[in-house]
């Protein structure tokens, strides 16, 4: 472990120095993630990008990617591209990344099943905003707002998500 990964405590998750309260997964941890479960995937998970809202912020990091009208994730495990970043109009199973709640302003991608995806094994595992403290995700890392963006702010390509 080094000073710039995320590392889920029972305090929260540590990250250089600073423990902030977060949300997990309505199932909790599970070493065996299944699409649609609300598991947090136990692992080592590293950080391969960023997403935010540019009408709604400013770039939080020089690698971070503008999230755009029509732009979704495939969770559909039929799909050739399940659990990829995709356009609208698209006709498969799908979540919005620019949702009308603030959810998704900005989004941290982790490698959860990803960039090879195994059908059924679970998609997008992101870091994004919590609804509020203590109500869960479906399966992600959440937390409040001034403190992703914190984060966001001091991560680096190198960073990883360690969750045991």
């Amino acid at each position: 472990m080094t000073r710039d990964d995320l590392v889920l405590t029972r305090q929260g998750v540590r990250f250089q120095g600073q423990t902030y309260p977060c949300t997990i997964g309505k199932t909790g941890l599970t070493a065996r993630k299944k699409e649609g479960d609300g598991a947090t995937p136990r692992g080592v998970h590293s950080i391969v990008g960023m997403l935010y809202r540019p009408d709604r912020m400013a770039r939080p990091a020089p690698w971070a990617v503008a999230i755009r009208p029509g732009d979704l994730w495939s969770d559909d495990v039929t799909a050739q591209d399940y659990n990829m970043m995709v356009k609208a109009p698209y006709p498969f199973s799908h979540e919005s990344l620019r949702r009308a709640d603030p959810l998704y302003d900005l989004v941290i991608l982790t490698n959860w099943n990803w960039p090879y995806a195994v059908k059924g094994r679970g998609s997008a595992i992101f870091i994004h905003q919590w609804r509020r403290p203590c109500y869960p995700t479906e399966g992600c890392i959440g937390f409040r707002r001034d403190h992703l963006h914190r984060i966001a702010a001091r991560l680096t390509l190198r960073s990883r998500l360690i969750v045991r």
